[in-house]
């Protein structure tokens, strides 16, 4: 067992990201051959309307350790990832973004932890996005404070280890932007320990961003407070 890790899936959810993947999946798989033997990347194509269920499938004649998953439409970030950290079969579970605004190689600054705590997540120190994005960034992490109370401080960041035994008690609901959200939120709530941890953040060099796009931001509000509603009723009946 390399680095002390023993088996970890990696999920990579892509939108459109044939410009990204040739550059973000080989570090990928270097950073993981520095803490693992016994690795797998799922990449999660959500209904791309580009190449990149092509670039995935040349990549994994590359790197054997790379594997596609298809969504025959666009369903949504947190639909990805849900696809993804539930398609892997090892004992940890990373995921990140396809698009290369993290440095990979600092999954193993994660590991030491992972003895310790059930969910290792990063924060973004600083955040590498134009000022527009940090704007809602900062008002949805007010939003969320407000409904639930402290859940982390950069609850979006999309650098997060944690054991599969979250996922036997967690089940994500939310399949847009309020995913991490509903994630963290779910597994504090269910005591799992979690640890928080600056991680550094890029500009994007390819592909463009969904975030901010109205549509998804009025999804992700929606599936929030439809989230904080039935946790209310729950715990009103119990």
């Amino acid at each position: 067992m390399r680095g002390g890790l023993p088996g970890i899936a990696v999920a990579l959810p892509a939108y459109n990201e044939a410009e990204s993947l040739p550059r973000t999946v080989p570090p990928v798989v270097a950073a993981l051959r520095q803490v693992t033997d016994d690795f797998e990347v799922v990449v999660v194509d959500d209904g791309s309307r580009d190449r990149t269920a092509e670039v995935v499938r040349e990549l994994s004649r590359q790197y054997p350790e790379v594997r596609l998953v298809q969504h025959p439409v666009n369903l949504g970030y947190g639909a990805a990832v849900w696809t993804g950290i539930t398609s892997g079969q090892k004992e940890f579970i990373f995921f990140t973004d396809a698009d290369g605004q993290f440095d990979i190689g600092e999954l193993k600054r994660f590991v030491p932890y992972a003895g310790e705590y059930d969910m290792i997540i990063g924060y973004r120190a600083p955040r590498g996005d134009p000022p527009r994005r940090l704007v809602f960034a900062f008002g949805w992490k007010m939003f969320v404070t407000l409904l639930f109370g402290y859940v982390a401080r950069d609850i979006d960041c999309a650098f997060k280890l944690f054991r599969r035994e979250v996922l036997d008690h967690v089940y994500v609901e939310s399949r847009g932007a309020a995913f991490s959200a509903e994630l963290l939120i779910k597994a504090r709530d269910r005591g799992f320990r979690i640890k928080e941890l600056p991680v550094t953040h890029l500009p994007r060099k390819a592909g463009r961003p969904t975030g901010d796009r109205p549509d998804v931001i009025v999804r992700a509000f929606k599936e929030m407070i439809g989230f904080w509603v039935k946790s209310r009723i729950l715990r009103q009946d119990s």
